[in-house]
């Protein structure tokens, strides 16, 4: 159920190298690569918020006026 945090790259951000370069250089699978991506602007369709349904409960995405994304239950 938990990720093995042993088998993380080691990042440093300190030394200027960026965590997705890092991340690059890992074997994902083939599980990784069959990610379904979604625009949120595509989720919401210009609405503040929209209602996600899963397992029998109802979360709600939520767009703020910073920009970013809160999903809550």
């Amino acid at each position: 159920m938990y990720a093995n945090l042993a088998a993380r790259p080691l990042f440093n951000p300190t030394s200027g190298e960026n965590a997705n370069s890092v991340l690059q250089g890992m074997d994902m699978g083939a599980a990784a690569a069959k990610v379904l991506s979604v625009e949120s602007r595509d989720l919401l369709k210009g609405q503040k918020a929209v209602e996600i349904m899963h397992n029998g409960s109802v979360y709600r995405l939520q767009n703020t006026k910073l920009g970013k994304l809160i999903l809550t239950k």
